[in-house]
């Protein structure tokens, strides 16, 4: 019953929020700049991980890595890794980093984690606590792991794996296509990752954001959905004083969600007024965001641009375009 009414409240805010969208968006010639770098490949992805499939880029499936093979004592490959006596001695089943654990391992396995988009709050400090518990738990998701929050040789197995390059973002494999259910999207929302995949027209992956979703009494509900409307910083922030006495709440942007059908879904992308609850189950059933990935998120889309919402980029939905006639 609780979930029930909280579902109907929030279905009662989009229907109020979806009256203050701005009737056209507002490009701040700064940010768009912003956009055009991370939308260059050479810049934020490395665009030979992508294949041309009916004119989209599609990226590879995802892997399961339960059946990978044990990399051999002090096998570690990866540049960002390699060198690290620390994650040696990790990579060899010799130690594990849970809480307490610090050094330049640890801190250099919280800058791959934060450059593949999990949310690190405190920073790659080199000092395992409960922002890298997490953020090591929501990658575990991804990989199939078994999420417990350490930094075990099976986690690093996976991380040497998907890790991008230094000085990269995003993910070197096992990304989804821009697909769902064999209809293109421009974003994919992983619920149990916490992580927000956007891509841009012709397909290829732009970044990677971490974001929050709902609790388990007023989730996030998967599907397919379309930006509905679009609201500037006035308007979002006027949306949160009439909803919620805070003109803060929302963020700096908002995009009001309904399902693919046209149904209302009370759902929202925004911003944040908490950047350290990212990455964790918080929300009403909105999908919060660090304010700076709002803004990259409200310039790329459109009204009537398709988000698939999946629980992990695991999920069947996601997959190549179905051939028509």
């Amino acid at each position: 019953m609780a979930a029930t009414v909280a579902m109907q409240e929030e279905a009662r805010r989009a229907s109020q929020v979806t009256a203050s969208a701005a009737p056209a968006a507002q490009v701040d010639t700064a940010r768009a700049s912003r956009l055009t770098t991370l939308a260059a490949p050479e810049a934020r992805m490395n665009a030979a991980h992508a294949v041309t499939a009916g004119g989209l880029g599609v990226m590879e499936p995802p892997v399961d890595f339960a059946g990978a093979a044990v990399p051999v004592a002090g096998g570690l490959e990866h540049p960002r890794f390699v060198g690290s006596p620390q994650l040696t001695d990790v990579a060899s089943g010799a130690t594990v980093l849970g809480t307490g654990s610090k050094g330049d391992g640890l801190r250099a396995v919280q800058g791959a984690l934060m450059d593949m988009g999990f949310a690190l709050y405190g920073g790659a400090d080199g000092r395992h606590g409960p922002d890298t518990a997490r953020a090591l738990r929501n990658f575990q998701v991804h990989a199939g792991l078994r999420s417990s929050g350490v930094l075990d040789a099976a986690t690093l197995k996976a991380l040497e794996a998907l890790a991008p390059a230094p000085g990269s973002r995003g993910q070197s494999r096992a990304l989804p296509s821009p697909f769902y259910a064999g209809q293109p999207v421009r974003v994919v929302i992983a619920l149990r990752e916490h992580r927000t995949l956007l891509f841009d027209p012709e397909g290829k992956l732009v970044d990677i954001f971490p974001n929050a979703v709902g609790t388990a009494a007023t989730p996030t509900h998967p599907g397919l959905k379309v930006v509905r409307a679009k609201l500037d910083q006035v308007a979002t922030e006027n949306a949160g004083v009439r909803l919620w006495n805070d003109r803060h709440v929302f963020g700096s942007r908002l995009l009001d969600l309904s399902w693919a059908d046209g149904r209302r879904s009370g759902e929202e992308l925004h911003g944040t007024s908490a950047p350290a609850l990212l990455g964790g189950d918080v929300s009403h059933g909105c999908i919060r965001h660090a304010n700076e990935d709002i803004l990259v998120l409200h310039d790329a889309l459109a009204v009537g641009d398709r988000i698939a919402v999946v629980e992990t980029l695991q999920d069947p939905h996601l997959g190549v375009p179905v051939t028509v006639g």
